[in-house]
């Protein structure tokens, strides 16, 4: 059974979603995600307007005034969202940790899949694949999805990105739009990752806690643990030789990753729990969009 509090904050990100793809997201996707093309839908009276070029020259001849053929986008359009559930993605210093930025950043790309009529499915993984939802297109499918994110019960706490890319690559056969929600803590992917770029649009989104990135900067003696290696000890910020081998290892997986992106001509986007997210996200699908 369900508990009382999951309900509840499934239905409040339910609300928050749908005002955010209404009046944001919605049109935005749309434009920035076409479909395979334009298919034939009817043919009806000339309108101030229509484009002449459009003119059914048969049906007009036969009703003696003009027709014009309509056209709809032709979608069906797959959403693969990929989602990090490893023990690094729950840390939080701020009011939000990234995992809960991640899962609001998911709820919204499939609700504003499922109000474009388009499919998506969710891959949710650790070291290991933890949870795979087939795609599909409705609203309760999306909600489905959102419970799965609040409610699963994660098994691995390392990461491996290289597992989940091969593994999507090898069961979505469809192309699709794969969005990678994930802070990129992780080193040894680049060939899986290039193999599923090449069969798929893959869009990384990389999310950061401000904490990370300010320790390197700080003085003093802290007691750091890795989450995902249950490791800690003490560490003086304030010798330069510790500090710049911290900065190296924290940036070690993110530069990599943006290097691969860039090398391989692929859009990613930086959220960070810090700020609100909604600006880098539109900002994107702006930037997408244009270059359509």
């Amino acid at each position: 059974m369900i508990p009382k509090e999951l309900i509840k904050r499934v239905r409040l990100l339910d609300i928050k979603t749908k005002l955010l793809v209404d009046e944001i997201f919605s049109g935005e996707y749309h434009s920035t995600f076409k479909g395979r093309g334009i298919e034939f839908s009817e043919t009806r009276e000339y309108q101030y307007g229509d484009d002449t070029r459009l003119i059914d020259w048969n049906v007009t001849a036969r009703f003696g005034k003009p027709f014009v053929k309509v056209y709809e986008e032709e979608r069906e359009l797959v959403v693969s969202i990929l989602f990090d559930m490893s023990a690094s993605t729950s840390f939080g210093s701020r009011r939000m940790s990234k995992r809960d930025c991640m899962i609001e950043i998911a709820a919204l790309l499939a609700f504003s899949a499922v109000e474009n009529n388009d499919q998506v499915g969710a891959v949710l993984f650790s070291d290991r694949v933890e949870q795979y939802v087939p795609p599909r297109k409705d609203k309760t499918h999306a909600l489905r999805i959102l419970r799965e994110l609040l409610y699963h019960q994660v098994q691995g706490e390392k990461t491996d990105m290289r597992n989940a890319f091969d593994w999507i690559s090898t069961v979505q056969t469809t192309k699709s739009i794969v969005f990678i929600l994930s802070d990129f803590y992780d080193t040894g992917y680049e060939k899986s990752f290039k193999l599923m770029a090449k069969r798929h649009d893959v869009i990384p989104i990389l999310i950061e806690d401000p904490f990370d990135s300010r320790l390197a900067d700080s003085g003093g003696i802290f007691l750091l643990g890795d989450i995902e290696g249950h490791e800690s000890g003490l560490m003086d910020m304030a010798d330069p030789h510790t500090k710049n081998e911290y900065r190296r290892r924290l940036n070690a997986s993110r530069v990599a990753a943006k290097k691969l992106f860039i090398a391989l001509g692929i859009d990613y986007i930086e959220i960070s729990t810090e700020r609100p997210y909604i600006r880098p996200l539109f900002e994107f699908f702006q930037r997408r969009a244009r270059r359509l």
